[in-house]
């Protein structure tokens, strides 16, 4: 079995049920993690801050709410903050976080889909993209992103979200990788971060295993 290249960022996105879930997700992250890790969760303003606090408590990784302007680092976390997408732009010598007052997107500010595009910009197949539970379909545009750059797409199962909608619609579109109970996703992570994609004659490793389980 071959594989391909392993990401070089990490983007995750969430919304109904995600606190909990991202304390679940977190705190199983190798603290050597050899990627930044940017993360999206429908929230308002100052929430945001506390849900970081909160992972930050629970997370062998270094994780703070997201400011205009910082330098993307390995092994660090940084949370969207409420009414801001999160974006990135390359300078000379680095990656940066732009924080950005765009149209909402899928009716939310911050959203995932923005997200996704723009580590797909920058990344391109380098990314992988997780999205857990959540209502609606942000995050599925970001996914289609994604793949079409062939980068990597993980989703949580609908036994272990509380709302089978923004894994759900990745899901249906044929986008995921694996599809995964909430307590896998984190060595999963760290697996295709290590060692890449699984790949069978030129070909992303089928998730029909995975579907069956789920059904």
């Amino acid at each position: 079995m071959r594989f391909a290249k392993p990401p070089k960022i990490l983007v995750i996105g969430v919304s109904t049920g995600g606190p909990n879930a991202l304390a679940s997700l977190v705190k199983d992250l190798p603290g050597n993690l050899p990627v930044p890790v940017l993360i999206t969760q429908h929230m308002p303003p100052m929430f945001t801050r506390l849900l970081a606090e909160r992972l930050d408590d629970r997370c062998p990784l270094r994780v703070e709410e997201a400011k205009d302007g910082q330098k993307l680092e390995p092994g660090h976390v940084w949370v969207a903050p409420g009414d801001y997408h999160l974006l990135l732009r390359r300078d000379a010598l680095s990656v940066r976080i732009v924080l950005d007052q765009g149209p909402k997107e899928n009716s939310c500010r911050p959203a995932v889909d923005p997200m996704f595009k723009s580590a797909v910009n920058l990344y391109g197949a380098h990314v992988l993209g997780v999205v857990l539970t959540g209502m609606g379909q942000d995050g599925l545009r970001g996914c289609e992103a994604i793949k079409d750059s062939h980068g990597q797409v993980v989703v949580q199962d609908e036994t272990t979200s509380v709302v089978w909608g923004m894994p759900g619609y990745v899901a249906e579109a044929g986008l995921a990788d694996r599809i995964l109970p909430l307590d896998w996703i984190a060595d999963e992570i760290a697996r295709r971060v290590k060692n890449g994609r699984p790949m069978a004659a030129g070909r992303p490793a089928a998730v029909v295993h995975d579907r069956m389980k789920r059904r």
